[in-house]
């Protein structure tokens, strides 16, 4: 439905470019991981793929009263997106389970390993549930450099500003070597990583090291719960060739001090 009445305005007004458009599969199931920078990602980058995403969006954003809150949750649900309990734990694990059955069915799942859209438009840590669904599942994870949308919908920001926008689609990266290890904490934390430093490849961004809804507390001023900062911090860990392997000694961030308080998820628009 998007696709049929949004899709010719907002390319006509965005001129959204694509690079790698070809690095998606044209059948079978996929992650398609993505940077966060605006509300809009969740809208540009499904116009521009030719088979349908869903996304899975924060659960806020379909249990709002009143006018508003009932038409934004129409919206995420004409769009393709379902709900994402952010708060880690079961909850994230059971929202996870709707994403695995998109896999299941041979669908395009969008996730934002981020977990949150990034507070200053760099690139922040990403969460482990885009590993945990890759290695269950056993598909590709594609990754997608949103590029210029931070600047047409900041945030807080209600109307865009129209300028050209684009993304880059990386080629995909194959972790089925790690299926059989697909609960190991350490594992999963390399994957993640992995596929955070091919984001930070594609997108150009500044990386930094540390959670992005962490850095959103501290800004607003709130208390940072222990367990939402207590992994030990890593850098991305870059690929060494075409099958997913990261580098030695990289991605140590999931060493015993891993929380999945903090880490689990990953998933949700917002």
């Amino acid at each position: 439905m998007k696709r049929i009445f949004l899709g010719p305005v907002l390319k006509l007004l965005f001129r959204p470019w694509v690079k790698g458009l070809d690095n998606i599969p044209a059948e079978g199931p996929a992650i398609i991981a993505s940077n966060h920078l605006s509300f809009s990602d969740s809208i540009f980058m499904p116009l521009m793929v030719r088979r349908p995403v869903v996304f899975l969006a924060k659960s806020e954003y379909f249990t709002g009263t009143g006018i508003k809150g009932r038409l934004t949750a129409l919206f995420f649900r004409l769009t393709n997106q379902l709900p994402m309990d952010r708060s880690g734990g079961a909850a994230s694990a059971a929202s996870l389970t709707a994403g695995m059955e998109v896999l299941t069915h041979g669908g395009l799942l969008g996730i934002y390993p981020e977990g949150t859209r990034s507070p200053d438009s760099r690139l922040y840590r990403g969460k482990v549930g885009v590993a945990r669904l890759a290695l269950q599942a056993g598909v590709p994870v594609v990754p997608v450099a949103m590029i210029g949308t931070d600047k047409v919908q900041p945030i807080g920001k209600r109307l865009p500003n129209i300028r050209r926008i684009g993304m880059i689609f990386g080629e995909p990266l194959d972790f089925s070597h790690y299926r059989d290890q697909a609960e190991d904490r350490d594992i999963q934390r390399k994957v993640t990583d992995q596929i955070m430093f091919e984001l930070m490849r594609l997108s150009g961004q500044e990386y930094v090291d540390e959670y992005a809804a962490v850095v959103k507390l501290r800004l607003a001023g709130k208390a940072v719960e222990p367990a939402a900062a207590a992994e030990p911090l890593a850098s991305p860990a870059p690929a060494s060739g075409s099958t997913g392997e990261p580098t030695s000694g990289a991605g140590n961030g999931g060493s015993s001090g891993d929380t999945r308080t903090a880490d689990d998820g990953g998933a949700a628009a917002g």
